[in-house]
């Protein structure tokens, strides 16, 4: 009864010394750095780096743009505040009538289209067939053989 509790001791041992082996060939496969998890690991750190950087960059480029906007907003309230001083100074200013002058143009032109209405009338001759001008496109029949 010994022995074969001895064999089984050592079956057993041999058993969990192989398991133990098989574990730390796949536990090597599992960190290796180009093909498994440990390459997969260093990838996203990688990443995670470069990522934290382009947010460092995009906070430092999102915040002199807000100053900006805030500077240009404050002048904008400036010269704001000016125009309407200037609209209020404009409706204390009196009205004055500006006689208008009459255009000289205006009077030869009036007095060229009274010319034009006294012009006599020169009956008109039989017109001729007016032909048209510029491009003229005329479609062919492509079944005609030239």
């Amino acid at each position: 009864m010994d022995l074969i509790a001895d064999i089984l001791l050592a079956a057993g041992a041999l058993g969990a010394g192989f398991y133990c082996f098989v574990l730390s060939r796949r536990l090597k496969r599992f960190n290796d750095l180009e093909k498994g998890v440990g390459g997969a690991v260093a990838v996203l750190s990688s990443q995670v780096d470069d990522l934290n950087k382009s947010l460092r960059d995009a906070q430092a480029v999102s915040n002199s743009s807000s100053q900006a906007l805030e500077q240009l907003t404050g002048r904008a309230e400036t010269v704001a505040q000016r125009l309407e001083l200037m609209m209020a100074s404009m409706h204390d200013l009196p009205d004055s009538e500006v006689d208008v002058p009459v255009a000289e143009e205006s009077d030869a032109l009036a007095e060229a289209y009274a010319a034009e209405t006294q012009v006599e009338e020169v009956p008109a001759e039989e017109p001729e067939e007016a032909k048209p001008a510029g491009l003229m496109f005329v479609r062919h029949n492509r079944n005609q053989v030239a």
